[in-house]
């Protein structure tokens, strides 16, 4: 399989990752804010702590780009970096709602080449590697066959959907239906749990990385609402165009009519 070695570190980090964030789920989900409405946790910091440990013992000339370590732009020269949020869904978490997970993501020359994202809460982990196909528990993973907005089931942000950013899009989906981390949500739709995944507010790189590669195993794609794939380890890590992903005919469905509203 591709970057075997790679895949073997980055699921056995987001496992001991994953079993310490569990830990606190079931009896502190107490938590500070780094910034407004942006919580910050015990469980984020220690996954964050294992999952760099994993990463420079087995890899020591790779960079890591991790949401809670602080940025280091000697990463930019590097032509292999991790990508890693140690816990996506942080607000979930800390409701005790069971949609978050560990993020860890390998890139190189821009392209996310390795992902996996853990779930310990649902205890359900989705992997890939570029050229190796996806995996969820073991088992190969495929992106929904649904072709037609009408008949998609659309997975959406929680908090989007409160705000009414998805009210321009009434009428367009067979269902919409709000899950909690991004990360999650790219992973459920690159294992046909719901057919679309569209996001309108701002994302970072740590939030999709790992989710991009899944999807695109998965035999679907994750692109802006322009159609184009977004290129990874930029100085700025904040992606700011809305992203749709999913089946390639579904997502060339929404982009397409979404074209053609914004005019």
């Amino acid at each position: 399989m591709p970057y075997e070695r790679e895949l073997e570190v980055a699921l056995a980090a987001a496992r001991e990752a994953g079993a310490a964030v569990l830990r606190w789920y079931r009896s502190d989900t107490g938590h500070w804010e780094k910034s407004e409405d942006n919580p910050l946790t015990h469980a984020d910091l220690e996954s964050d702590r294992i999952i760099a440990a994993h990463l420079r013992a087995a890899f020591p000339g790779d960079a890591i780009l991790s949401e809670e370590t602080v940025d280091d732009a000697s990463r930019l020269a590097k032509p292999r970096v991790w990508i890693v949020d140690p816990m996506d869904g942080t607000k979930e978490f800390t409701k005790r709602i069971p949609e978050f997970g560990v993020s860890i993501a390998l890139v190189e020359a821009g392209e996310p080449v390795v992902g996996v994202i853990l779930n310990p809460a649902v205890g359900s982990a989705v992997w890939a590697s570029r050229g190796g196909g996806c995996f969820r528990d073991g088992r190969p993973a495929r992106v929904s066959g649904v072709a037609r907005l009408e008949d998609a089931v659309v997975i959406a942000s929680r908090t989007e959907i409160s705000r009414d950013q998805f009210a321009p899009y009434a009428g367009w989906f067979k269902e919409l239906r709000p899950v909690g981390s991004i990360a999650w949500k790219l992973a459920c739709i690159a294992s046909g749990e719901g057919d679309l995944n569209v996001s309108v507010a701002p994302k970072n790189e740590w939030d999709v990385c790992a989710g991009d590669v899944l999807v695109r195993e998965a035999g679907g794609v994750y692109v802006g609402f322009d159609g184009a794939r977004r290129v990874y380890n930029q100085p700025k890590t904040l992606i700011e165009a809305g992203m749709a992903a999913g089946p390639p005919a579904l997502v060339e469905a929404f982009n397409r009519r979404e074209r053609a509203r914004s005019g």
